[in-house]
């Protein structure tokens, strides 16, 4: 046999004992947390950037316009990412939309060499739909299953830029009314010029005079958890302990504070790291 008929087959060996080291041993090499540009992102980048060190590892984060692509090339060892968002991406036709069913979608979906861990069931920041009070009352509730009876005729609005649902349960919603920013499209829902707004259940925007409608057990919107992407056979045990760690300890009420320090100024590194102090992993 020529021992260029030979070289596939020690390539593959090299990687399979390559893959082994990894799961077996301590990795001293500094672990790359991917971002996209802006705060959001890079927030979420590094609340696992301070998961990771905080159980010893060196870590820090990157931003790239797709993180995805350096995720699967290596340059990136961990892309935290939205559950449903992660999906679309994948399979742009999947029905699933309760919190398990998405990420059960999501993870089949994923490419190989890609592992997901932990989704967090208490955080979240998936569309959501804001009315007034008066509107709420007139309804008879808070809860977003009351809104298809009321679908003709809804006059809805979205700030311009903003992925929203075209549907909401059995009602077709119409093309939305754009504004340019949250503050002057709740400026129309307060006028009475929009029978609601969309908005997402994180958003630090989210005024305590208004109300957001709660999607109940029977979801009518795709979910979005958060969940932390990774490269099989890169993180050893105790690092994808760490990442899996954030599930049980971020909710939505800390991710929404932490998005509203960061949008007030605050350095991002900075806010993830208090939290985390606040909130140790492990215990």
């Amino acid at each position: 046999m020529r021992i260029g008929r030979l070289a596939p087959l020690l390539l593959a060996a090299v990687f399979a004992m390559a893959g082994c080291a990894a799961n077996t041993g301590e990795s001293d090499s500094e672990l790359v947390v991917g971002a996209r540009p802006g705060s959001e992102s890079v927030l979420l980048a590094d609340i696992y950037v301070a998961a990771l060190r905080s159980y010893g590892f060196a870590a820090r984060g990157e931003t790239a316009d797709d993180p995805m692509v350096k995720l699967d090339s290596g340059a990136f060892a961990v892309v935290p990412a939205f559950t449903g968002q992660m999906l679309w991406t994948l399979q742009p036709d999947a029905s699933a939309l309760s919190d398990k069913a998405v990420y059960q979608a999501m993870l089949a979906a994923l490419p190989e060499g890609v592992a997901a861990g932990d989704y967090t069931t208490a955080a979240e920041d998936k569309p959501a739909v804001m009315v007034t009070p008066a509107t709420s009352t007139a309804w008879g509730g808070s809860e977003l299953d009351l809104l298809p009876p009321h679908c003709d005729g809804l006059l809805v609005g979205m700030v311009t830029g903003v992925d929203t649902p075209s549907r909401v349960g059995s009602c077709r919603l119409p093309a939305p009314r754009e504004f340019a920013d949250d503050a002057t499209m709740l400026a129309a829902l307060r006028a009475g010029q929009l029978t609601a707004a969309w908005t997402t259940t994180a958003n630090p925007a989210n005024p305590a005079d208004l109300v957001v409608l709660n999607d109940g057990k029977d979801a009518l919107i795709r979910a979005e958890n958060v969940v932390p992407l990774y490269r099989r056979n890169v993180l050893t045990d105790r690092q994808r302990l760490a990442i899996n760690e954030v599930a049980g300890v971020l909710d939505t009420a800390a991710l929404t504070d932490m998005r509203r320090q960061v949008a007030g100024g605050a350095d991002p590194q900075a806010v993830a790291g208090a939290w985390l102090a606040e909130h140790p992993l492990g215990r």
